[in-house]
């Protein structure tokens, strides 16, 4: 696992946004999973200006969301159809006929069955982008007893509609449920660029970094399985969580 601290959240944003880059300049059509939410967020202005300053193309690469909420309208400002759109796939000239963000309005099973053909019918994700919530999922893989490995309808839990209520009028607007990859998906990725920020992440980047573990009550755990994981924090955060380099 390599970890980058940087000085703050800024810089991180433009560190992970870093590693994008340089995977598409390296594979022009390369395969993104891509992570919404508000850590996250910051890291497509940078992805945007490289764009627009002719950095990088692009214009070949494919994409595959991590996840959307159940019953969400795509074109509903909250949907993370819309999020993407807004701040990736219009600014940097993407064509989103080469992007898929799961529908929260398909039938399920039907949706998840798209959501498998777009994962694997024709390459596996080259880069996968996450954050972290404060339950320790990723994803939308919340904490429990057991963990699934493929794409599949996860109750959210009451963490997460508490942390997510901020987009939405009030907490009682916040859906409820979401289609997710699963755990197995995402670990399938060859390469995971996960960012975190924030006190409140603190318990999970100590249980990510700090000790040896690996348990379903704290999902983001698992990526210490995996053979290329690139771990994104602040000075702050590192500082709080006793992560020293």
């Amino acid at each position: 696992m390599r970890v980058i601290v940087t000085k703050n959240y800024e810089e991180s944003c433009q560190a992970v946004a870093n590693e994008i880059i340089t995977q598409v300049q390296k594979k022009s059509d390369s395969k993104l999973g891509l992570a919404t939410g508000g850590t996250a967020e910051q890291v497509y202005p940078y992805l945007v200006k490289a764009y627009k300053e002719g950095t990088v193309d692009f214009s070949q690469i494919t994409s595959v969301n991590l996840d959307e909420y159940i019953g969400m309208d795509p074109e509903s400002p909250q949907s993370y159809r819309q999020y993407m759109a807004d701040r990736f796939f219009d600014p940097a000239g993407i064509d989103k006929t080469k992007t898929y963000v799961p529908s929260g309005l398909t039938k399920a099973e039907d949706e998840i069955a798209l959501f498998n053909e777009k994962l694997y019918a024709d390459k596996m994700i080259d880069l996968q982008l996450l954050g972290v919530g404060v339950s320790g999922h990723i994803g939308f893989n919340e904490p429990g007893e057991k963990l699934t490995s493929g794409v599949h309808i996860e109750k959210l839990d009451d963490s997460t509609i508490a942390a997510n209520s901020r987009f939405f009028d009030s907490p009682d607007d916040v859906p409820k449920e979401a289609i997710t990859m699963g755990i197995g998906d995402i670990m399938k990725a060859e390469k995971i660029v996960l960012i975190a920020t924030g006190e409140n992440k603190v318990p999970v980047i100590k249980a990510l970094l700090t000790d040896d573990e690996i348990t379903c009550k704290i999902p983001a755990t698992m990526l210490k399985m995996h053979r290329d994981v690139t771990i994104v924090i602040d000075a702050e955060l590192a500082k709080a969580a006793g992560y020293q380099a």
